[in-house]
């Protein structure tokens, strides 16, 4: 994927890309999550959307894709220099990606007090038992994030689907 400039770290026009990404999963019947890794400079190095469902993959997380596809982009996997742009709350496996690629940054829009790995059931990103720390900003356009996972689920309980 070619690589695109914006402003440098406009968290909110960055969180409105992965919103649109969330919408791409939701359209597929994935879960609506999407996400986009920037460099800190402002370019934008992948964007991607959750795909489990649809490569019938359980890693197929929009975190782990971008990650993928940034890495590649990079012609190497340490991703010092972006920031991860997401709209929920990284899990373990996720946040654990994130320290693993060195990423300098992540956003996230809702919070996830279910299975969330940066702030609310574990602070993976943030453990000084790590070799890697990096600060987190969340709740950025946290209303939108979770309007679109209420809708999704919604209408999966209405289909008799869990």
């Amino acid at each position: 994927m070619p690589s695109t400039e914006f402003e440098p770290l406009d968290d909110e026009l960055w969180m409105q890309l992965a919103l649109q990404e969330a919408d791409v999963a939701a359209a597929h019947g994935d879960v609506p999550i999407g996400a986009v890794v920037v460099r800190n400079d402002g370019l934008l190095l992948a964007r991607a959307h959750n795909q489990r469902e649809r490569a019938s993959d359980p890693t197929a997380h929009a975190e782990i894709l971008a990650l993928r596809e940034a890495a590649r982009d990079r012609g190497h996997w340490r991703l010092h220099d972006c920031t991860l742009y997401v709209t929920l709350e990284p899990c373990p496996m996720c946040a654990g990606a994130l320290v693993n690629a060195r990423v300098s940054r992540v956003v996230f829009g809702a919070e996830d007090p279910k299975a969330g790995a940066v702030t609310s059931l574990y602070e993976i990103t943030s453990d000084p038992r790590l070799n890697h720390r990096l600060p987190a900003t969340g709740k950025l356009l946290e209303q939108p994030s979770r309007e679109r996972l209420q809708a999704f689920f919604r209408a999966l309980r209405a289909r008799g689907e869990k």
